[in-house]
């Protein structure tokens, strides 16, 4: 069996609640991994937010090559 890097590009639509656009947008970026919310509790109550869902919307692969 044969050894492949993949650059695969993935997208998500983030619905949650934040204070403001800035802070959507950051805390989207910071407590989303894969496809799951690593935000904690903590968190959520320190800085005012909830994910509500995500969402894959784009799994795409754009290259691959062979591993040496």
């Amino acid at each position: 069996m044969k050894t492949f890097n993949v650059l695969l590009t993935k997208s998500y639509l983030v619905k949650i609640k934040a204070e403001d656009e800035h802070k959507a947008k950051e805390f989207a970026e910071l407590f989303t991994g894969d496809i799951n919310d690593i935000s904690t509790e903590y968190y959520r109550k320190k800085l005012s937010f909830k994910i509500e869902y995500i969402d894959c919307k784009m799994n795409e692969a754009f290259e691959v090559r062979e591993a040496l």
